[in-house]
């Protein structure tokens, strides 16, 4: 990248105030910037590191701060610093291009205009793969799956038969869909299979971390919703259904047939038993384990999770449980004492 400061401002749509005229090459955190490089500040109690970073420019809110560097004001900082990333970016990765020769292609598979397959990378029959997708080295793509257009998968991952995927969808390195759920019947101590024969379907501009696996329904659809972003590292069981723009966060394990609302949050290590619903627009915190279903617009924590405040006061009582014991032990003294006392 090489820009002047007000190109960028231009670019993300935001205000110079300070040098419209420097030259900005690089994009990096506000403690590790160095001269040319630009970088952001979206809160303002790191302040005092506006005028100590060795940034040439910062990416600010919009409202006023007294400082010699150069600034972007924009409604949304964070934001503004991720599409100048983006430029950054497409100056340092150049993905695979073109069909390499040892890519394996099955019979009857489709492939839109402008496709990249990587070395050893299989598709199956009856495959379809959109326009302007990007097929990393080893990557498997089961029979009859069916791939939309400008889709991204890195190493090694794994779609299994007729799988769904939507359009600008992101699948990172590792990450299995389509594997069988885990279903059995226990007849005289011997575990039966049962056969899993839905599918999974990922709607458009999902992004799916490393290392994820998502079950195939046993009937029907396993379902990850539109604009929904997975962590690393996450379990989701035969016929899930999660909602449109959720965020699930590394080593969540979500049970068979729950259902998650729109833009749920659910944070890391969160577990979740099966068939049940947690609500729109709804957050459970950290390590919690849900046993019930959530209503929408809730925050829940703690396992059993249960709203957020209750969680709180009954971790405070649960701290506060050393001093009591304390304040026992010494009321049961005075009793003592009052009773020798009264016997006397």
């Amino acid at each position: 990248m090489h820009k002047t400061l007000k190109e960028l401002a231009e670019f993300v749509q935001g205000e110079v105030v300070g040098d419209a005229s420097i030259i900005i090459t690089g994009a990096n955190g506000i403690k590790e910037s160095e001269p040319g490089d630009i970088t952001f500040l979206s809160n303002s109690k790191y302040f005092t590191l506006l005028n100590s970073t060795s940034a040439s420019a910062v990416i600010t809110s919009r409202e006023s701060f007294k400082t010699d560097k150069p600034l972007i004001r924009t409604d949304n900082p964070s934001l503004a610093f991720a599409k100048i990333i983006s430029l950054v970016k497409a100056d340092t990765i150049s993905h695979p291009k073109g069909i390499h020769p040892s890519a394996i292609l099955g019979k009857n598979v489709t492939l839109g205009e402008n496709i990249s397959l990587g070395a050893h990378a299989v598709i199956e029959d009856n495959a379809c793969v959109g326009d302007n997708s990007i097929i990393y080295p080893g990557v498997f793509i089961g029979k009859k799956v069916n791939i939309g257009s400008n889709v991204l998968i890195y190493p090694n991952v794994s779609i299994r038969e007729e799988s769904v995927i939507g359009n600008n969808v992101i699948i990172h390195s590792g990450t299995v869909i389509g594997s069988d759920g885990f279903g059995f019947v226990s007849i005289e101590g011997k575990h039966h299979k049962i056969p899993q024969v839905g599918i999974v379907e990922i709607g458009d501009d999902v992004e799916i971390g490393a290392n994820v696996t998502i079950d195939r329904a046993r009937f029907g659809k396993t379902v990850i919703g539109a604009g929904t972003k997975i962590d690393n590292l996450v379990q989701i069981a035969h016929n899930v259904v999660i909602g449109k723009n959720c965020l699930i966060v590394a080593q969540v394990g979500i049970s068979g047939s729950t259902t998650i609302g729109d833009n749920v949050i659910l944070a890391g290590q969160v577990g979740l038993v099966g068939h049940i619903k947690v609500g729109d627009n709804t957050v459970v915190t950290a390590q919690s384990g849900v046993s019930k279903s959530i209503p929408s617009n809730a925050v829940f924590s703690g396992s059993p999770a249960r709203p957020n405040m209750e969680n709180q006061r009954s971790l405070a009582c649960i701290s506060s449980l050393p001093k009591i014991l304390n304040l026992v032990k010494e009321l049961k003294k005075r009793i003592e004492g009052l009773e020798q006392k009264l016997a006397g």
